[in-house]
């Protein structure tokens, strides 16, 4: 055949190259001339053409290919070198291996040496909890012959390959998953295998030797990392021991000068009658850093009792704690902020600071328990309703330097143990008065004993929650009076001067609160309607049933709503079906990886604690709630 004919049959393959057809479009010159009728020569001559074009898109396609792992190995490889998070790394690689093998999904696993396992790491593309959870055994399942033998495998049928151990355990979590086709590599430090690295497919599939290798690239990056972080973690710690030695060394010559210093500013601030807040800052002058007054709920609660049983200073991380007390009743603490390495003598001034803190609290316990008795003067008449007259009760609270404008809770506080002898009892309940109206006197808030108990009036920040000041404010109480203290509080109040019946009604609401965290064996702690999920519907004064499924699935719902989406229908079948993707997806009619990408979008929609036992429990009773109020449909 004539050279031009040659370039003719050529022609059309050049342009199919040109747009990056399918392979599926180079058949169609060749049929058309067969069907014209044309001269044989020419048909040949374009099955040729179609051959030698055929086989060079297969080498371009190889070689983008190669391009793409390349740039995907280098991407990894300039992120270990600038190593700053771990988990980053790992993410990063798994993620890239799951979009250039093209799988459902690829997760990394860890070798546990006082175990003797192997355990997930890092997953992409799952959506089991049970598979996300798996620990293997060293010769169980797959992952664990591959890291028991230090060589890759990979099967394309999961559930009938004999080779490695099944176990009822690994195979239900792989079932879960819906997975099917599985290639596992191994992390290697040396001789030694640390991990695997695993990428799987939901439906058959042969994984070829350029994809084993490509993976087996990124498990020796992911063995680098992890080699890499567990030097600069050493590292860190030799640097951080050395800083500290030469920062005692620094510190010793001006130790004595130091303590007599502090003493004498100490002995001044008692003659001239200073407070809490002027021994703080004496003491930051000498010591050179920041010592404040923290209130009990405040401090790390386990130097704070280690520091009041012995009456020494303890330290807590880069901070000392200096517990300020008398008797039996402690007050807060001294908190001497950022000095991880303290003389022996600064410690002892730091104690000396606390003792005369404490001295000066009592010195005026006196004037507070008076205005304690005022305080819950002004309470009661809340409670009860008296003395409506706002600008009076204004002017009353303006005079104990309370806002009764701003938001407030009622928190309603019972001692959780009764004592056997009435005289223990009262002084207990004594106890827990004095400890509640000092914390109103600091906090700004109004406390009186109620019931059997005591009641506080407290303000609430911007940044604080009813649940929050109700865990304080137990843990406080408890620490004052030495025995548990259970606290019960309302939802947030406000104008309390024009609307004291407001009030009362908080505190039949923390009441109830109350007897519900006693009831549930949780005495010691406190609570606000809102923590106890779907019981707390009964407990707030307004069963907020709109609220409660808005707060646990409204993110879903709003989802589906904008775009036309299934996920919260998924999310009941997924339920109904004991949280297994496969039956899920038989129960919906779909494809297993619909049901796994749906399920990925409700996680990132609801976080990454969904499946967690307390929270599916929510989210399953908000869904039925949220099916008995949508409108009826004909």
């Amino acid at each position: 055949m004539s050279r031009d004919h040659a370039q003719s049959a050529e022609t059309p393959f050049l342009e199919l190259l040109a747009r990056g057809a399918s392979a599926d479009a180079y058949e169609q010159p060749v049929l058309l001339a067969r069907a014209e009728g044309g001269p044989a020569e020419r048909t040949d001559a374009l099955d040729r053409a179609k051959h030698l074009a055929l086989r060079v898109r297969s080498e371009l396609e190889g070689r983008r290919r190669r391009e793409a792992e390349l740039s995907a190995l280098f991407e990894t490889a300039h992120d270990l070198a600038g190593l700053r998070d771990l988990d980053a790394v790992l993410r990063a690689i798994v993620q890239r291996a799951r979009s250039l093998l093209g799988t459902d999904v690829t997760y990394l696993s860890l070798n546990d040496p006082d175990r003797g396992d192997t355990y997930m790491r890092v997953t992409e593309g799952s959506v089991a909890a049970r598979f996300q959870q798996l620990r293997l055994g060293m010769g169980e399942g797959l992952g664990g012959l591959v890291a028991q033998t230090a060589r890759p495998y990979v099967t394309d049928d999961y559930f009938k390959d004999a080779r490695f151990q099944h176990t009822g355990t690994i195979d239900a979590g792989v079932r879960d998953e819906g997975l099917v086709a599985i290639l596992g590599v191994p992390l290697m430090l040396g001789h030694h295998v640390i991990g695997v690295l695993f990428a799987a497919d939901r439906r058959a599939r042969v994984f070829e030797r350029e994809q084993i290798a490509l993976l087996g690239s990124f498990a020796a990056l992911a063995a680098a990392a992890i080699d890499t972080a567990n030097l600069l973690a050493e590292t860190r710690a030799a640097l951080a021991g050395l800083e500290r030695a030469n920062e005692i060394i620094r510190d010793r010559s001006g130790v004595i000068e130091r303590a007599s210093d502090v003493h004498d500013r100490l002995a001044e601030l008692v003659l001239r009658g200073g407070g809490v807040h002027d021994v703080a800052a004496a003491v930051s002058q000498v010591l050179d850093g920041t010592v404040e007054f923290t209130e009990a709920t405040a401090a790390p609660e386990y130097p704070l009792e280690a520091s009041r049983a012995d009456g020494h200073v303890v330290r807590h991380k880069d901070d000392w704690i200096a517990a300020v007390a008398a008797g039996d009743e402690l007050f807060g603490a001294l908190v001497l902020r950022g000095h991880p390495g303290l003389d022996p003598v600064d410690q002892l001034t730091l104690e000396r600071a606390a003792m005369v803190t404490s001295l000066l609290l009592l010195a005026r316990r006196s004037a507070a328990e008076a205005e304690q008795r005022v305080r819950g003067e002004l309470l009661d008449d809340l409670l009860d309703a008296r003395d409506r007259d706002p600008r009076l009760l204004d002017d009353r609270a303006r005079r104990l330097h309370a806002d009764l404008s701003a938001a407030h809770v009622v928190l309603a506080a019972r001692l959780d143990a009764t004592e056997a002898d009435a005289d223990q009892e009262a002084d207990a309940r004594r106890r827990l008065w004095a400890a509640a109206s000092h914390l109103a006197a600091t906090r700004h808030g109004l406390a009186a004993a109620r019931d059997g108990g005591t009641v506080l009036l407290l303000p609430l920040t911007d940044s604080d929650s009813a649940t929050d000041l109700a865990r304080r404010t137990a843990r406080h109480l408890g620490r004052a009076v030495h025995e548990a203290v259970t606290v019960g509080a309302s939802a947030p109040v406000r104008d309390l001067a024009a609307r004291p019946e407001a009030v009362a009604a908080a505190y039949t609401e923390a009441g109830r609160c109350l007897d519900a965290l006693r009831l549930l064996g949780r005495g010691g702690d406190g609570a606000a309607a809102e923590d106890f999920g779907f019981l707390g519907l009964l407990l707030a004064g307004d069963q907020d049933v709109p609220g409660f499924v808005d707060r646990t699935i409204g993110q879903v719902v709003a989802y589906d709503e904008r775009r036309g989406t299934e996920l919260v229908r998924t999310l009941d079948a997924y339920f109904a079906c004991g949280t297994s993707p496969a039956r899920t997806k038989e129960a919906l009619h779909v494809h297993v990886n619909t049901v796994a990408q749906r399920l990925e979008r409700v996680g990132r929609l609801l976080g990454d604690d969904w499946q967690s036992p307390d929270r599916a429990l929510e989210i399953q009773l908000a869904l039925r709630l949220h099916r008995l109020s949508a409108p009826t449909r004909h």
